[in-house]
């Protein structure tokens, strides 16, 4: 992450200008006369130590650290994470499997940072637009504190913006807690949330400047672009479906399209601005968020990341949800957590699409007997255990020697991300702004194709919304997306449904018709290659399996059943989904099992919210209404 800025982090915490308690309830404040707030916000410097001191709640493991990104937002049908969902109602793999519980303290803990960060924005919301300095101020230090107060404003944005596509109903403050009289507040509708920080946006992107204007902001804080696109995100939301309480089925209000209008005008804005573009090489984006100083992110497509850093506030992004590092002998263990969905792999369009081998490994990382555990091997993986292929360990400045956390940054807003959107809300109003909703989506499929004939999109209404539902499949894989989106389209029930019997096809192992699978493999074969940590297509290219390149194998029946002594290691293939007895009948632990199989817990029109903490509940005196089912 930018040096400035780490440094900037790490004394707000050492000094703790403004210390809050965790929200536990709104009761836990600390009195304004004993943080000297007017004083503090009547000094850029502080000012801006406060406004920093507001980005710090996103990192951490209770925000984009690891729960927020590592298990929040899987899922769906891009990747899971398998666990046993009975065995702890708040363990990490219940969230991802739906079988979270009230009892949860993961859970409670996401939570109540979120609130932490609310409480933060709300404090710098009041005392920066009351200030001497941004009244009456030179013309420079105005415009910091405009900056500073837009950057809160965008900052208390996200934060509601977790809570309600994760809780709904949340209860909804905009003043600082020491103001509140009640202070166990109820649920809160989250339409009237979703307006009230849609308005807060449009300001906030006219106090704050373009990035090529706040070089020093790199992304790792909010400018214009970031701020527009976010609001254009939440702005879908407001327009999609969401399950709610009163009716308890997923629905969407009738002024829907109104949102899609906000959305498709702040994605116009943004490109036609040009202060943001596509980064040619797709693999670089991600290694932009492990590699600080060097970054590789030229064209800015990279808007808005979470910076990590220090102890507290570090990621277990590499350690932990990246690609599997088993004992290698240049950067130890890492990675490994959550995996790919099998059939997600032959989603992409093979020898074409350079994304999928960048999405998800098909390998891991070993050291290597025959070579006395001294070079690191690349070592094929069954179909259940491909990883998440951008983020990765050895991308970052540790090596086998350290432990813990590594300090790779989140990416929260990209500007594929702009480009879909736009194309998303241009075909639901029939609009075209400087370029079509169609040249939107085929920019980002024509960095994803190369010189390979990008797919033919179809022009209707229907046909073109099922392409753009396809390509953020493909183009956001293991990015915490996939799952929102589905919820706010209302197709994440349809969406399991779908991806469970693509599953038990891929079980099948005799030919059957219409069966996209017929032609992969039972088993692979394969013999460990040196692992250079190069380019990622390369990486995934020179894997050794027998029967050719992995582009052949993958997709090739395989009729050899005895491991060759050339390649001695057997891998399940589609053996991994399961397999059918004579009458036909599908024997699958991964589909099939109530606590570990694919997403075994959900339940439609119940559990596309998360339920509110007991803690919570409790310490809201009963204010707040339970989410039903739970």
């Amino acid at each position: 992450m930018n040096t400035n800025f780490k440094n900037i982090m790490m004394l707000l915490a050492a000094t703790a200008l403004l210390t809050l308690s965790s929200c536990k309830k709104y009761l836990d404040y600390n009195s304004p006369s004993k943080l000297n707030l007017e004083q503090t916000f009547e000094d850029v410097n502080y000012t801006n130590s406060q406004v920093i001191g507001i980005y710090t709640k996103l990192a951490g493991g209770n925000g984009y650290g690891n729960q927020l990104s590592a298990y929040f937002g899987l899922g769906a049908d891009d990747f899971m994470y398998r666990g046993n969902a009975a065995f702890d109602g708040g363990a990490d793999y219940a969230v991802a499997n739906y079988g979270v519980t009230p009892a949860s303290n993961p859970m409670y803990n996401v939570y109540v940072q979120l609130y932490d960060g609310i409480e933060r924005a709300n404090i710098a919301c009041k005392y920066i637009p009351n200030s001497n300095l941004y009244k009456n101020g030179s013309a420079a230090d105005k415009a910091k504190m405009k900056r500073y107060y837009g950057e809160a404003l965008s900052l208390r944005a996200l934060y509601y913006s977790e809570l309600i596509r994760n809780w709904g109903d949340v209860p909804g403050t905009f003043v600082p807690a020491a103001d509140v009289k009640n202070q166990y507040l109820g649920n809160t509708d989250r339409d009237s949330t979703y307006d009230h920080i849609i308005d807060d946006l449009r300001m906030a992107a006219e106090l704050v400047p373009w990035r090529d204007e706040l070089p020093d902001y790199v992304d790792f804080r909010f400018t214009k672009g970031a701020i527009k696109a976010l609001r254009a995100r939440i702005a879908l939301a407001r327009g999609g479906y969401s399950l709610r309480n009163d009716s308890r089925i997923m629905q969407r209000r009738s002024d829907y399209q109104k949102y899609y209008q906000i959305a498709f005008e702040e994605c116009r804005d943004i490109i036609d601005s040009k202060k943001h573009a596509l980064n040619p090489v797709y693999e670089n984006i991600f290694k932009t968020l492990h590699s600080a100083p060097a970054r590789y992110d030229d064209q800015r497509e990279l808007m808005f990341e979470v910076a990590m850093w220090g102890q507290i506030n570090d990621s277990n992004i590499g350690s932990a949800f990246g690609l599997n590092f088993a004992d290698s002998p240049s950067w130890g263990g890492a990675g490994g957590r959550s995996i790919a969905v099998m059939t997600y792999f032959y989603e992409f369009e093979n020898g074409k699409d350079v994304r999928r081998d960048v999405t998800m490994s098909t390998y891991k990382v070993v050291g290597d007997a025959a070579t006395n555990y001294a070079v690191d091997r690349k070592d094929a993986v069954s179909a259940i255990n491909m990883n998440i292929a951008k983020f990765r360990k050895s991308w970052t400045a540790f090596n086998g020697t350290v432990t813990g956390t590594y300090g790779v940054n989140w990416p929260v807003i990209r500007y594929a991300d702009v480009l879909l959107m736009y194309a998303e809300a241009g075909n639901e109003l029939g609009l075209n702004g400087s370029i079509t909703p169609l040249d939107a989506l085929q920019q980002v499929q024509k960095r994803a194709y190369g010189s390979n004939t990008i797919p033919v999109t179809p022009t209707d209404k229907t046909g073109f919304f099922e392409a753009i539902v396809k390509e953020r499949l493909l183009e956001f894989g293991g990015e915490g997306i996939r799952k929102y989106d589905l919820i706010r389209w209302n197709l994440l029930a349809s969406k399991i449904a779908e991806t469970r019997r693509k599953i038990a096809q891929f079980a099948s192992k005799a030919p059957t018709a219409n069966n996209p699978y017929n032609n992969a493999p039972e088993y692979i074969y394969s013999s460990k290659t040196t692992f250079t940590n190069g380019n990622l297509n390369t990486e995934a290219a020179s894997l050794n399996l027998y029967g050719g390149v992995p582009n052949v194998v993958y997709f090739t029946p395989m009729t050899v059943t005895t491991a060759p002594s050339t390649h001695p290691d057997r891998r399940y293939w589609r053996q991994e989904a399961g397999s059918y007895d004579a009458a036909g009948v599908l024997t699958s632990t991964f589909l099939n099992d109530p606590n570990t199989g694919y997403v075994c817990k959900f339940k439609a029109n119940s559990r596309e919210l998360l339920p509110y903490s007991d803690r919570v509940i409790s310490e809201h005196r009963g204010a707040i209404t339970q989410n039903f089912g739970y």
